[in-house]
């Protein structure tokens, strides 16, 4: 399934977002020739997702389900044959991010400083992705060189807001390095793909959901995204209720740079999570190693639920079980795992080395030296209950969505009460929330909301809430008098008007042709 190149807007936004799009869009192109000279040739775009269900488990490699937002971020690009090609790239938003020049090395591959948070990485880190893809798809040929391109970027996905910034940039990024380099004709799944593995090189574990929403989306529908034995995703209808099914999205305005926190937050918890997948593993004997996979470290919770249970059941596939009978697995395996990992205060580097067998120096180099870690101990009994019961809420999730027992307030409440478990393990398992997301959460189930819970990675960004449409004001109006001017009391309009957004389920990656400004 290729990237679609859009014709015009409409194809793009939903038609209430379609005037500011198009003022949007039009100040861009106009500014690119200001910046460069000339008219960009075309726009590259991918959007910022929120997470309905599946937080935190897509590097464990279980099934989540995103939806793509309105909030974007566009690169508009004009290519260059040059000797020695380099990428000029400026950001609308200039007074923050600089503008940058750099040459694009012929051989080998692109550099980048994961040490250095700057803007730029996350553009390098698409260049980085895209050019490896250009080279092996056109293995054989002489003479490949790069051809430069000037770039300038606008984006509408808050940074540090938990809509997937970064992955909206990589994903934008590495499309149009690959449409600037000759690819006429650019498969989702290979960009996901080298998407995923680039947003790694500047720090940071991806998993894969983030990306995966941000190119396969489908106007009006969530995106089911399942990780083995190979990525897949399958656009998800919502049923018609009464009353209608409304997401609402609130920002708490405290920052969650996971590339910068990263060492005692979100990289930490990979780790956890795939120390407890070997830690189970050879606690319960199982004879096979876990499989190498697509996990940030090569293995993963999903693989050892697969291992487990082809041993002890003698399932030849675990891959091809039935959806029920894979439920009935993952609710043993929460057992299973507080049979197991009893200790709630964790456990030491070197007791995870005596389970599995290998010196401490051997358990740094194998899971803790690809990316910056700080912890004495580990706690993989919590991470890993999450992990499995965030899984069974996917599959309970998605069974309500296939196969509703009706259409009214009853379906509501129970998808709604599948959010509120979510946002208890974030709380309490996980230690993603905060107290600033907690409270937003409980002010909109006080208003009425059937279900809150945090999005993204946590520790601040954004949250999600199901609201039935009668209740959308009341939500607003409590999160406005008793969050929003309670805690920051200057806030502007225009900001309190950013604050909250009534999603709904917007469209993937796309290419746009430049006619000119005034062919929007």
């Amino acid at each position: 399934m290729e990237v679609p190149t859009a014709t015009s807007l409409d194809d793009i936004y939903p038609e209430d977002a379609q005037l500011a799009q198009k003022r949007r869009w039009k100040n861009l192109l106009v500014k690119f020739e200001e910046q460069y000279g000339h008219q960009a040739g075309f726009v590259s775009r991918s959007p910022g997702r929120v997470n309905i269900i599946g937080e935190h488990i897509d590097y464990s490699l279980y099934e989540v389900l995103p939806m793509a937002v309105t909030a974007d971020v566009l690169l508009a690009v004009r290519v260059k044959k040059e000797t020695n090609p380099k990428i000029r790239i400026a950001n609308i938003h200039s007074s923050k991010f600089e503008a940058r020049e750099f040459d694009i090395p012929i051989q080998g591959e692109i550099p980048i400083d994961a040490s250095n948070h700057e803007w730029v990485n996350y553009f390098r880190s698409g260049l980085r992705g895209a050019m490896g893809l250009v080279h092996k798809k056109r293995k054989g040929e002489d003479g490949i060189v790069p051809l430069g391109m000037d770039i300038l970027v606008d984006g509408t996905v808050p940074t540090g807001g938990g809509l997937s910034s970064s992955a909206a940039f990589v994903c934008a990024s590495a499309l149009a390095v690959m449409k600037a380099n000759g690819e006429e004709i650019v498969d989702k799944k290979e960009l996901v793909e080298l998407a995923i593995v680039s947003e790694r090189a500047v720090g940071v574990n991806s998993g894969g959901m983030d990306q995966s929403a941000s190119v396969f989306s489908i106007r009006d529908h969530a995106l089911y995204v399942s990780f083995k034995p190979s990525l897949n995703t399958k656009a998800i209808g919502f049923p018609n209720t009464n009353p209608e099914i409304m997401f609402l999205i609130a920002q708490s305005f405290v920052a969650a740079d996971k590339h910068v926190t990263a060492p005692v937050n979100y990289n930490l918890r990979v780790v956890e999570c795939s120390l407890a997948a070997a830690f189970l593993s050879k606690k319960l004997g199982l004879k096979r190693s876990l499989p190498r996979d697509s996990g940030p470290l090569g293995i993963s919770l999903r693989g050892f639920q697969d291992i487990y249970f082809e041993e002890t059941e003698g399932i030849e596939d675990n891959h091809k079980t039935s959806k029920s009978d894979f439920a009935k697995q993952v609710d043993s395996t929460i057992k299973i795992t507080k049979d197991t990992l009893t200790q709630e205060e964790g456990y030491t580097r070197e007791e995870i080395s005596s389970v599995l067998g290998i010196s401490v120096d051997e358990l740094n180099e194998r899971f803790t030296s690809s990316f910056p870690i700080r912890a004495d101990r580990f706690l993989l009994r919590q991470r890993a209950l999450h992990v499995f019961t965030e899984a069974a809420r996917v599959l309970k999730f998605m069974s309500l969505l296939s196969s509703p027992p009706n259409h009214g307030e009853d379906l509501l409440k129970e998808l709604g009460a599948i959010l509120n478990e979510t946002q208890t393990s974030c709380r309490e398992q996980y230690d993603c929330s905060c107290p600033e997301l907690d409270e937003l959460c409980q002010l909109a189930l006080d208003s009425g909301a059937y279900g809150s819970r945090l999005t993204g990675a946590g520790w601040g960004g954004c949250s999600v809430h199901l609201v039935p449409e009668h209740k959308v004001d009341a939500v607003r109006k409590a999160w406005e008098e008793n969050y929003y001017r309670k805690k920051f009391p200057d806030i502007s309009e225009e900001k309190l008007a950013e604050a909250v957004v009534v999603s709904k389920p917007g469209s993937g990656s796309s290419l746009f042709m430049v006619q000119g400004a005034d062919r929007l």
